[in-house]
């Protein structure tokens, strides 16, 4: 069982916030949601002087067994090359990172192969969901918690999820299926480019997963052991100990939000310490963020996954702020406030 003890929000800290968007000399709430998530944030770290200096994307890299199904384009050999590559600083992530001044860490959590990522390894890859169950319940419980010891010891004002791995794609639908309580077909999206025939497979393989493995829709952590995957489990566990350690953690694509749900359901309120960046191209990216009552900011119809959604957040986070802090107020230019009618 996973138990943490989450750092309580500051309702003074976002009255406060509230208090100093509705300062500036413009309509009131009209940033919308930007509003919102500045609020939010200063909840979350107790100070109406937001600050989002700090930022570091931590990529989860695993290896996914279902690969072998033929439900991918690429085999699992692209797992470790791509690992490599983020933690070399060449891939994509790493640009957009570098473009909004944000670091990098990518952590091998389950890849097949050996990789220059953080070792936190659980296994060389998951078994193959379709005949079996993904992982044992112990080693889901350590992909978690590697999760959230890996945030206990990131020094950061706001983290972003990423991750990489062949497969996952499936086994994320997979456990959104399960947490949502949805047939298969409608939360299963073409991933890096399926035909309608592989498509049909896919939903095909994760429909034989879901009735080999009866994963508890009750139960979070025998979802990610029975359908899911490591990088999956360990997203989790980057929300969950954001809500331990009073860091806002950025949801990036639908992946990422299917391991956003299972952190609310294994530690429910930790949703109160997500920010949701951009609403995914992969169908249920939008029944995710509904299932947390999250809203994303932007509508891009992306899905290139490594956390990089999650980092176009920042510069609209960025220009919010700088009205926040830096625009005119009302009562420096001598008018009327805005009243709520």
């Amino acid at each position: 069982m996973i138990k943490i003890e989450m750092s309580p929000l500051s309702d003074a800290a976002g009255k406060r916030a509230k208090e100093r968007w509705d300062s500036v000399a413009k309509p009131l709430g009209s940033l919308g949601l930007l509003e919102d998530v500045i609020i939010k944030t200063a909840r979350i770290q107790h100070t109406e002087n937001v600050c989002l200096k700090k930022r570091r994307v931590i990529v989860m890299c695993a290896d996914n067994g279902v690969v072998c199904e033929g439900v991918t384009q690429s085999d699992s050999s692209i797992t470790a090359v791509c690992a490599d590559e983020i933690a070399a600083g060449r891939s994509n992530v790493n640009v957009i990172a570098d473009t909004v001044n944000a670091d990098v860490l990518a952590v091998d959590i389950g890849t097949a192969a050996k990789t220059s990522a953080l070792d936190r390894k659980i296994s060389a890859g998951t078994k193959n969901i379709a005949a079996g169950a993904a992982m044992t319940r112990e080693e889901a419980e350590k992909a978690v918690m590697t999760g959230i010891e890996i945030m206990r010891e990131t020094n950061a004002d706001i983290v972003i999820t990423g991750e990489m791995g062949i497969g996952n794609t499936t086994t994320s639908a997979a456990v959104a299926s399960v947490l949502l309580g949805l047939p298969p077909h409608s939360v299963t999206g073409r991933g890096a480019g399926l035909d309608d025939a592989r498509l049909a497979k896919k939903i095909a393989v994760i429909e034989r997963a879901i009735a080999v493995n009866a994963p508890d829709p009750n139960d979070a952590l025998d979802v990610l052991a029975k359908v899911g995957g490591f990088d999956i489990a360990g997203m989790a566990g980057l929300f969950i100990g954001g809500a331990e350690n009073g860091i806002p953690v950025v949801i990036d694509g639908a992946i990422s939000a299917a391991a956003a749900l299972a952190a609310e359901r294994l530690v429910p309120g930790c949703r109160n310490y997500m920010l949701a960046s951009h609403v995914s191209a992969e169908p249920v990216g939008k029944m995710l963020l509904g299932a947390l009552g999250l809203k994303p900011l932007i509508t891009a119809e992306m899905r290139l996954g490594e956390g990089t959604g999650g980092l176009m957040l920042l510069p609209l986070l960025d220009c919010a702020l700088s009205v926040y802090n830096n625009a005119h107020k009302f009562d420096e230019i001598n008018i009327e406030r805005y009243r709520p009618l």
